[in-house]
């Protein structure tokens, strides 16, 4: 047997114990001994070379066990600052097994002395996460053939399937979270590509375009990666505001060259929407409503003239080709959300993610209270963002307590169940209708006066909604006044006293 054979079975029969088994491991898995063995050479040698390699390769990546050991004992050397070389390393290795086989602490002076150039050492670094990175895929692969084949009442095909893309998609992740530092370079190369994009969109936007220029003018757009809380008590109009951006955002959408000249959306985006409350009819009859200027209780009634009905079929006739996906599965834990989110990522592209409502959504472990549960979820979502690139607009409801103030007007405080919410967004904002609350304090019939002063007010609340901006990471808080019309569940832009006449806005 060569030396490179018996370093492979010596290593694979530490392992496992069984000469038979690593001949097998040997035929069937991807590996390099010589690769491993003239990286560890070259760190042996000088030890600057694991500085350059350690982004790229763990020990987990070395398929000879003793290979990983030598790695795994010269990195602990380095990391104290103390030299890592044959000599060094023997007191730590000399009793083991598997290096006794392949010659003892020789070994080590042996790989030194086959050593490669420093310059090559992340080519070699490269192959041997390579091959690992295929040695996982056959592993994934045998783990998802040897489930499958079981009958277990406790485990059904979807979960499988939802494990199986988040053990891939894990898998195709690995090395990209080291990146380490950047040059200020590469960061102010990258912060003028942002304001260049900016400079080149309609309106001066970095980010996608809500529809509402005022609501523009103070986020900028909706930016990637950010995480954008959307709160309200009930009735406020929360889902109708994110229909109302998720819809322009996909009705906008124009395929083009990008700046960096990859191809994706110009204008506009593909919209994934998870609506965990109501169904995708029930939110298809909103968009089509509030695009067709027909009540929706009316729509859902049947209680349409033909005049209504044929501008329900053709507003729908016109948005047939939109790229707005539902998902109205209630009740989603947050790893099959975020791995359905990359799932339509994959196949049709996501440029933004809505998520309706955030307390809907189940932790992916029990968790002992709520608040624990709620915080796993808030940075289960803002890891989507951040991960596939995209603005996520995340509903959430408010704590009772607005109700029992005199200003009814939401805070930051009023979020409910978790200060994980405010902590883990970029952007909060609170959708509050004045309206709604003064209609209740409607005096009675024989109060003139109250009436009066009442009916004054309510004039000037009606159709109004105002957008508070309680959080803006990159940008300032502030209020932004919309025009709302209930009745279409429509939020629009809010004319000026100055803009009346026809003029443009």
């Amino acid at each position: 047997m060569n030396e490179v054979a018996r370093i492979g079975a010596a290593g694979a029969t530490a392992a496992t114990g069984a000469p038979g088994g690593a001949d097998q491991l040997q035929a069937v898995l991807p590996h390099n001994i010589e690769a491993e063995q003239q990286l560890l050479g070259a760190i042996l040698t000088n030890n600057e070379v694991y500085d350059r390699v350690t982004p790229i390769i763990g020990a987990a990546d070395f398929f000879d066990p003793v290979h990983a050991r030598i790695f795994e004992t010269a990195r602990a050397r380095i990391r104290k600052n103390a030299i890592a070389s044959p000599v060094t390393l023997k007191a730590f290795l000399e009793d083991d097994p598997g290096l006794a086989e392949l010659g003892g602490p020789a070994y080590l002076v042996r790989l030194a002395g086959a050593s490669i150039s420093a310059f090559a050492a992340r080519d070699y670094a490269q192959v041997i996460h390579d091959l690992a990175l295929r040695r996982e895929l056959i592993g994934i692969g045998r783990n998802i053939t040897d489930k499958a084949a079981k009958t277990d009442a406790d485990s059904e095909p979807g979960d499988q399937i939802v494990e199986a893309e988040q053990a891939l998609y894990a898998l195709s992740e690995q090395g990209r979270d080291n990146r380490g530092f950047c040059s200020f370079l590469s960061a102010i190369t990258e912060a003028v590509n942002v304001a260049n994009a900016a400079y080149q969109r309609d309106g001066g936007l970095a980010g996608l375009s809500t529809g509402l220029a005022d609501l523009d003018r103070i986020l900028g757009g909706l930016h990637r990666s950010d995480l954008i809380i959307l709160a309200g008590r009930p009735s406020m109009g929360k889902t109708s505001l994110a229909t109302n951006i998720a819809f322009h955002v996909a009705k906008t959408y124009r395929k083009g060259r990008l700046p960096d000249g990859t191809e994706g959306a110009a204008t506009g985006g593909v919209v994934g929407f998870f609506s965990l409350e109501m169904s995708a009819e029930q939110l298809a009859s909103r968009i089509l409503s509030e695009q067709a200027r027909t009540p929706s209780h009316q729509i859902r009634r049947g209680d349409m003239t033909e005049e209504e009905f044929r501008r329900f079929v053709e507003a729908a006739k016109a948005l047939e080709s939109c790229p707005l996906f539902i998902d109205d599965t209630p009740a989603l834990p947050i790893s099959q959300l975020a791995a359905r989110a990359r799932r339509l990522k994959r196949t049709h592209g996501l440029d933004l993610l809505v998520i309706d409502y955030l307390q809907l959504c189940r932790a992916a472990t029990a968790k002992d209270n709520r608040v624990n549960e709620i915080s796993e979820i808030t940075m289960g979502i803002k890891a989507i963002a951040k991960e596939l690139d995209i603005p996520v607009i995340a509903l959430s409801q408010l704590s009772r307590q607005v109700e029992s103030r005199e200003d009814k007007r939401p805070q930051l405080s009023d979020l409910r169940e978790s200060g994980s919410i405010e902590q883990d967004a970029d952007v909060v904002m609170f959708v509050y209708r004045g309206e709604y609350y003064k209609e209740r304090e409607k005096p009675a019939d024989h109060e003139l006066d109250k009436m009066a002063a009442w009916q004054d007010e309510m004039e000037q609340l009606h159709g109004k909604a105002e957008i508070i901006i309680g959080k803006q990471r990159h940008g300032p808080i502030g209020n932004v006044d919309l025009s709302f019309e209930g009745q279409f569940t429509r939020f629009g832009n809010l004319v000026k006293p100055w803009q009346q006449g026809g003029e443009a806005f």
